[in-house]
């Protein structure tokens, strides 16, 4: 399945499984679309994380959501997990694997964040070759996401969405468009997110993201531990009637309320979703075939 592929078939609205909502979905399995699950959480593990994973891939669609590439480090990429990142994703028969735009770490340190990088020539073909050895690993498609930065880069040359689209175009990757990240990023540096949206490569976007964010005095920081609030909405509402739908899941990962409340705050993408028209060959979740 080529990129392409994966940007027509719509999932529909999904939530992040999160081991709190654990004990509610093995008691209700409840009705929905899908899961998106954190990679790292399930690989280097055993027990009851992956016995859960298991029985969640039996029943519902399954993709997988990495934090641990390090795709744009200068070192070099982590072979062996690489190799139990595509071993998880067989397991549980993941559509897809995503990551960050980002780095991680360096030296083989881990710094535990997802770190910003210059948008220039020299960092772009150096992604470039690191996506299309990773995309050799997987035999298949790498999605990855764009990032919530706090800084940017002096040096510079294009923005975000040309370095993206140029990736994309040029490595047959996936993009995962996280809605808030651009209103974030938007706030953070000062341009409009609608001119974002309105160049991005959308017959490369497989999936978009949507979270809360807190405000501080000078920045967003994007900490997926809130509603979505109303700028957010209206910026996906524009990037739904751009794509003519992808599949769209929401980010709770911080003051994890039950799994009432998150299923909630996501199906206000549906009205959004059913509201504009599907574009691009897209088949919704209702219309997909296996």
């Amino acid at each position: 399945m080529d990129v392409f592929d994966l940007a027509r078939r719509d999932l529909g609205v999904g939530i992040g499984l999160r081991s709190v909502h654990f004990p509610h979905i093995l008691e209700h399995w409840p009705e929905m679309p899908w899961f998106e699950v954190l990679s790292e959480n399930y690989m280097n593990t055993g027990g009851r994380p992956l016995h859960v994973l298991d029985s969640i891939a039996e029943r519902y669609p399954v993709v997988m959501h990495g934090v641990s590439l390090n795709l744009c480090s200068t070192d070099p990429l982590d072979f062996d997990y690489l190799r139990e990142l595509r071993a998880l994703r067989d397991r549980c028969g993941a559509a897809f694997v995503s990551d960050h735009l980002c780095w991680t770490g360096v030296g083989g340190k881990n710094l535990h964040d997802l770190l910003p990088i210059p948008y220039t020539e020299e960092a772009l073909q150096h992604t470039c070759r690191k996506v299309e050895q990773v995309q050799d690993c997987l035999e298949a498609p790498l999605v990855l996401e764009n990032p919530s930065t706090y800084l940017e880069f002096a040096g510079s040359t294009m923005s975000e969405w040309d370095f993206l689209t140029r990736l994309a175009t040029q490595t047959g990757c996936g993009l995962l468009l996280d809605v808030n990240n651009v209103y974030v990023c938007s706030q953070n540096h000062g341009f409009d997110p609608r001119t974002y949206l309105e160049h991005t490569a959308w017959d490369h976007v497989v999936q978009f993201h949507l979270a809360g964010h807190t405000r501080f005095a000078t920045h967003l920081l994007d900490t997926h531990s809130a509603p979505a609030c109303d700028e957010v909405w209206e910026l996906f509402r524009h990037a739904q009637e751009l794509s003519g739908g992808r599949s769209t899941l929401f980010e709770w990962d911080a003051d994890i309320p039950s799994f009432e409340e998150v299923w909630e705050e996501a199906r206000k993408a549906e009205a959004i979703r059913g509201a504009a028209p599907a574009r691009n060959g897209v088949m919704r979740s209702t219309e997909a075939t296996e």
